[in-house]
């Protein structure tokens, strides 16, 4: 048996809830720029054919990233998650997280994992993450699970 199939539902909420409620914040924002390029190319004035530009990134997605990398989402071994899953791009991603349940936090956490760990050598992932919509996915799917579960967010906050 699997891990996490010993645990019940209530443990699941119960560990992801505070994670997730963390990166809701930016959930408005990754739905405003899907598609859309959140990186640019800064160009000294001195510039010439052999410069090389130095990307800037959005204010917003690095404090994202940052948000994201200090959850307990990030697994260094989401390379094992993805091959028993079967994914190899970001199609496959945007299925798998269609179709997860709660028990599949795991491998949520596995996507997520790929893009910010990858995105620290290789920025691009971050860009891709936002403008394929995989991270607004994936943090609109953990909040729709925990939701299920459990009392809404926005519900919680008016009942204390």
């Amino acid at each position: 048996m699997f891990e996490n199939e010993k645990l019940t539902t209530g443990q699941f909420v119960a560990e992801y809830k505070d994670e997730v409620a963390v990166l809701l914040k930016y959930l408005p924002w990754l739905e405003a720029k899907q598609g859309k390029n959140v990186v640019s190319q800064y160009t000294p004035d001195s510039a010439t054919d052999s410069t090389m530009r130095i990307p800037t990134y959005d204010g917003t997605l690095l404090a994202f990233v940052k948000c994201a990398d200090k959850t307990k989402f990030i697994n260094r071994n989401y390379d094992y998650i993805y091959r028993k899953y079967r994914m190899v791009n970001y199609e496959d991603e945007l299925r798998m997280i269609a179709r997860a349940r709660i028990q599949d936090m795991d491998m949520l956490g596995a996507i997520l994992s790929k893009y910010i760990i990858k995105g620290r050598t290789k920025g691009m992932m971050w860009k891709e993450g936002v403008e394929t919509g995989v991270f607004y996915a994936l943090i609109s799917k953990m909040k729709e699970l925990i939701e299920f579960w459990d009392v809404p967010y926005a519900q919680e906050s008016t009942e204390e």
